[in-house]
């Protein structure tokens, strides 16, 4: 249930990259702000405008302190019965499929059912934990309302390497010990 918080704060933001800050730009999909985060599919109908998603670090590294400041704006007010369908993929291989109920989440990020239409904003610090398994992570949350109508559905890749960060634990060498 922590990880669904950690992944729904940041792909709500209403929850991750190895992506360069050039190829963003140019992706009509990608979330405003420093962050990942892509659309899965034109959002012109999602009830979720993304205004923008901040994560620092960014990218999110193992053994450090994700904040997420997101802000939006929510078309329709969003009632008890909406959910979050969270997929997780390491490498290739699926490592979590799960749906939850969207107004019992929320709470982790200081809201409440119902999420009444206009303006939102959270801010929302998590820490990651120091054994995040070295690897490429696929963070997929779709999130509809109880009519299943799309809130939002956003999908991020985290390429996460001993040491912590992406690049930063590659070439980091252990001391050596004598014996």
């Amino acid at each position: 249930m922590k990880f669904l918080s950690l992944a729904t704060s940041a792909l709500l933001a209403a929850t991750v990259a190895a992506r360069s800050t050039i190829a963003k730009r140019e992706d009509p999909l990608s979330v405003p702000g420093e962050n990942p985060l892509l659309h899965c599919e034109d959002p012109k109908d999602d009830i979720l405008a993304l205004k923008s998603v901040d994560l620092s670090p960014n990218p999110p590294k193992a053994g450090t302190k994700l904040e997420v400041v997101a802000s939006g704006v929510l078309a329709d007010d969003v009632e008890d019965g909406a959910e979050v369908h969270l997929t997780v993929k390491y490498g290739l291989i699926t490592i979590m499929r799960q749906t939850a109920n969207l107004c019992d989440t929320v709470k982790n990020v200081d809201l409440e059912c119902p999420i009444k239409k206009g303006d939102i904003k959270l801010t929302k610090e998590v820490d990651l934990p120091k054994e995040i398994p070295p690897g490429k992570y696929t963070v997929l949350a779709d999130v509809r309302t109880k009519d299943d109508d799309r809130i939002t559905c956003l999908t991020a890749t985290v390429q996460f390497s001993r040491g912590g960060s992406m690049l930063g634990g590659l070439f980091k060498q252990e001391p050596k010990q004598d014996i």
